[in-house]
């Protein structure tokens, strides 16, 4: 039996912010944990983020986004209302 192929992830970072972002959890994970971890560990860490809770982060946003536009076209079109002659 195969191994299931990962999914890819839905959010992608510049080698720049990757960069970053694995710095980030080293120093994280040093100064909470008393733990070096290498670049491989914290590039690991990085990816299961990506891919398992960056999704719902996304989509929140999303979702956010989505009602406040939705409130605020609803308060256009009833600005409209208001100013249309009878």
């Amino acid at each position: 039996m195969a191994a299931r192929k990962p999914q890819p992830p839905i959010l992608t970072l510049t080698p720049e912010q990757e960069s970053e972002a694995n710095s980030k959890i080293k120093r994280f994970m040093q100064d909470r944990f008393e733990l070096d971890l290498g670049s491989f560990e914290a590039a690991e860490i990085l990816e299961l983020f990506t891919r398992e809770i960056a999704p719902h982060y996304y989509n929140r946003a999303i979702f956010d986004v989505q009602t406040h536009l939705k409130e605020r076209f609803e308060s256009i079109e009833s600005d409209l209302w208001a100013l249309e002659k009878n």
